[in-house]
């Protein structure tokens, strides 16, 4: 199929072919019709599927017919709520570079930068807005925001928005929206809260999912390690055989801290994301790593989530996520546009159960390196069958605020 198959107008066709894409994905295939339809949608998708152009083509083409109007009679007709200012600018670079042809206008708007330049944009007139939840009440709030013209409202990335306590904002910015709207959610999980969600505000929603299977052109190695001989086996393996820009997964932002410290001392040009970095220092790193300055990244899953990385050599998975999607999340970063990637994930005795979900999600055993120099093998019966937490006898007393205070947080 191609993109003139699904009724893309002609002005788009000439945005998507100078940007290079000749056919679209399985998710933009089924998801442009529908939104064209005018239909609410589920769309469940991981990282790297092309969701963004699955919902950007068809709002485009929806506003294509009102293109004519006078700049200074815009109104804001299209919203996008997103969770991360990264994922802000991403989005509104797929709206500019689609709607080139056209005089749509969208915007973004998200904190950590002042709020001035933003009004200033509003009070131009914009066809499509792009936002973070925060940023958008804020302006709403302030009465800088006209949403009663809202025509379609797209929740990106909305398991990522739960995660980081913004379920609450997107609730509220469905009600300040007009109730006939059209709706599409987009999610890479469908938590129960999420689940909750779709129900209370969509109407009969169409609900598509792109298989969680991992893609078949990454090179996956599982490495049997002990926890405290991980470090000698990142080392090892970053002197022999991993070369290249590097993502590495860490489950805690302590942990994330404690590995840029140790490759730094051992002289690797790393750096890294996780959620209590300011906005500069996360766009400092990111930067640093697109322009080669650094050749390694550690990361936190939220802090990674739709970060847009391109000619990524290999992913670690240092720790391993509890979340099998959150696996094939991780290694489809790598492997893209038609290369073979490298996924490497360093397993100790208690993650065992994890690989064995893993592998029950992508329907495939990963390959085991048992010639490396740390081996440490489960044990087989660690192996056959995931450990179920034992059920305490006695409820946990009640902790004191002494305790609490005393207590070190690692994440």
């Amino acid at each position: 199929m191609r993109f003139k198959d699904l009724s893309i107008h002609q002005t788009l066709l000439r945005a998507i072919e100078k940007s290079g894409y000749r056919q679209p994905t399985e998710i933009q295939e089924k998801i442009i019709p529908l939104i064209l339809q005018g239909k609410d949608v589920i769309g469940i998708a991981q990282t790297g599927t092309g969701k963004t152009a699955a919902f950007a083509l068809p709002i485009l083409q929806r506003l294509l017919k009102k293109q004519n109007a006078s700049k200074r009679k815009k109104q804001l007709r299209a919203l996008v709520i997103t969770p991360t200012r990264e994922l802000a600018e991403q989005i509104y670079e797929a709206f500019k570079i689609y709607g080139e042809y056209t005089n749509i206008r969208a915007t973004a708007v998200f904190g950590g930068t002042a709020i001035e330049p933003q009004i200033d944009r509003l009070k131009k007139g914009v066809d499509i807005l792009i936002a973070t939840p925060g940023r958008l009440l804020d302006l709403y709030k302030r009465e800088q925001l006209q949403l009663d013209k809202i025509e379609i409202l797209v929740l990106d990335e909305a398991d990522l928005m739960l995660d980081m306590g913004f379920i609450d904002d997107v609730n509220k910015i469905v009600k300040i929206t007009p109730d006939d709207k059209q709706i599409a959610l987009f999610s890479a999980t469908m938590p129960d809260k999420i689940i909750a969600l779709t129900a209370a505000v969509l109407q009969n929603p169409e609900k598509v999912e792109i298989s969680q299977k991992t893609p078949k052109k990454i090179n996956q190695k599982l490495y049997y390690v002990s926890k405290r001989k991980k470090m000698e086996l990142i080392l090892h393996l970053l002197r022999n055989e991993i070369k290249g820009s590097i993502l590495i997964f860490r489950r805690t932002k302590f942990g994330v801290n404690k590995l840029e410290e140790s490759l730094q001392k051992n002289g690797y040009k790393v750096t890294s994301l996780h959620g209590d970095k300011s906005q500069k220092a996360r766009q400092d790193a990111l930067k640093s790593f697109k322009n080669k300055e650094v050749n390694i990244l550690i990361a936190t899953d939220v802090a990674s989530r739709g970060i847009d990385i391109e000619q990524l050599d290999a992913v670690i998975n240092y720790d391993q996520p509890n979340i099998p999607e959150t696996y094939v999340h991780r290694i489809g970063r790598t492997g893209r546009a038609g290369q073979v990637g490298k996924a490497y994930s360093l397993c100790s005795p208690d993650e065992v159960a994890y690989i064995k979900r893993i592998q029950k999600l992508i329907e495939q055993p990963i390959q085991e390196v048992k010639d490396h120099p740390y081996i440490q093998r489960p044990k087989n019966k660690d192996i056959e069958k995931p450990q179920e937490p034992k059920k305490k006898k006695y409820k946990k007393g009640r902790k004191s605020a002494a305790s609490k205070k005393k207590k070190k947080r690692w994440y």
